[in-house]
């Protein structure tokens, strides 16, 4: 049975569809950080690229973005983001025809769909079972009728399963384990079988075959994009090509429509999957992710921690900014712990680490 199960926190939703014990689809949700995927904007061309196909352009944030085709400079145009910043690349966009509004300024036209209103359309006929108010005010009218209240929307299981999606490993069936890294230029997936002595009569090339949907999934799950390389387990090199076909079949349902390239002379296979939203482990590493992980962690720890006193969030000055930039945030958790957050800047932490004093 498939449900549509949404657990809130301070200024982020996390999104998980399941099908019993298996998660099949998942987003995260940031009101107060969209990441502006599927808004429309009139924007300025600045700079002509044709070697490139297409130009810089500029938005009404002063933010730039890539907008493809030709175009004349100091223009105004319609553009729709087809592609939001990520991998160090600003947005990208390609020209629309939409009534625009009157003005010579660049502007918001429209906003996109939210990653909610993507699944929520994705699985029209589920419910959408939230655990907290704060959060059902935020959803979209037309979905309000959808509305299920819970007790609890992530139970432990479903909590580690999306903790997981966060590792860079992955288990697969047939005992195999996927490695994830991201660089760059590409993400490079490493099939291994840690226990190749204790895995059941198969060989190297029907193990690989039969993880082939789950690792799918789990591409699709973590949203990675671009160019993708995979290095199968145990199988001889004049062997992995044939691997090809069950790839692609495994990437069928999945709605960026990923394409199996074939396989390079190394053996590894080349798959390309469109670039739309920043893949996960993106969005979990930027300030503002790690800055509302640090809201949602503080406040499921609060039963070991005493009550009262002012708290204070001592973090990296991009995730404190990242934080004042999204009020609405602190405002919700100001609200659960009963009193207002003070963050305070600390030049020497990374990024990944903060601590906190209640």
């Amino acid at each position: 049975m498939k449900e549509c199960r949404i657990a809130w926190s301070p200024g982020e939703a996390r999104i998980a569809v399941c099908d019993g014990d298996d998660l099949i689809d998942f987003a995260l949700w940031r009101p107060g950080m969209p990441d502006g995927y599927g808004d429309t904007h009139l924007v300025r061309v600045q700079k002509a690229a044709p070697a490139l196909g297409g130009a810089f352009v500029t938005l009404a944030d002063h933010s730039t973005g890539f907008l493809t085709g030709t175009h004349q400079e100091g223009s105004l145009t319609a553009a729709r983001v087809t592609r939001s910043a990520q991998n160090g690349k600003g947005l990208r966009l390609k020209p629309v025809s939409v009534k625009a509004p009157e003005g010579d300024t660049p502007r918001l036209v429209a906003h996109g769909p939210t990653p909610l209103e993507d699944i929520a359309a994705r699985y029209p006929d589920l419910a959408l079972c939230c655990d907290d108010p704060a959060l059902m005010a935020q959803i979209p009218a037309a979905l309000k009728p959808r509305i299920e209240r819970v007790p609890q929307a992530f139970d432990a299981v479903l909590e580690a399963c999306c903790d997981e999606l966060a590792t860079p490993q992955a288990t697969l069936p047939n005992g195999l384990r996927a490695t994830i890294t991201p660089t760059p230029a590409l993400t490079a997936i490493d099939l291994d079988d840690p226990s190749p002595d204790q895995r059941r009569q198969m060989d190297g090339f029907t193990a690989n075959r039969n993880a082939f949907p789950a690792l799918a999934r789990e591409i699709f799950l973590r949203n990675l994009s671009g160019a993708i390389l995979i290095d199968p387990a145990g199988v001889p090199l004049r062997k992995r090509p044939a691997l090809g076909s069950f790839l692609a079949a495994a990437f069928a349902e999945d709605p960026m429509q990923p394409k199996m390239l074939g396989a390079t002379s190394l053996g590894l296979l080349e798959v390309v999957r469109v670039r739309g939203r920043a893949p996960l482990h993106e969005a979990l590493a930027s300030p503002g992710g790690r800055g509302l992980s640090a809201l949602r962690q503080i406040l499921r720890d609060r039963s070991d921690r005493r009550a009262g006193g002012t708290p204070v969030l001592r973090a990296s000055l991009g995730v404190v900014r990242a934080l004042e930039a999204d009020p609405e945030a602190l405002a919700q958790f100001a609200l659960c712990w009963g009193a207002p957050l003070t963050l305070t800047m600390m030049p020497d932490y990374p990024d990944a680490y903060w601590s906190f004093a209640p």
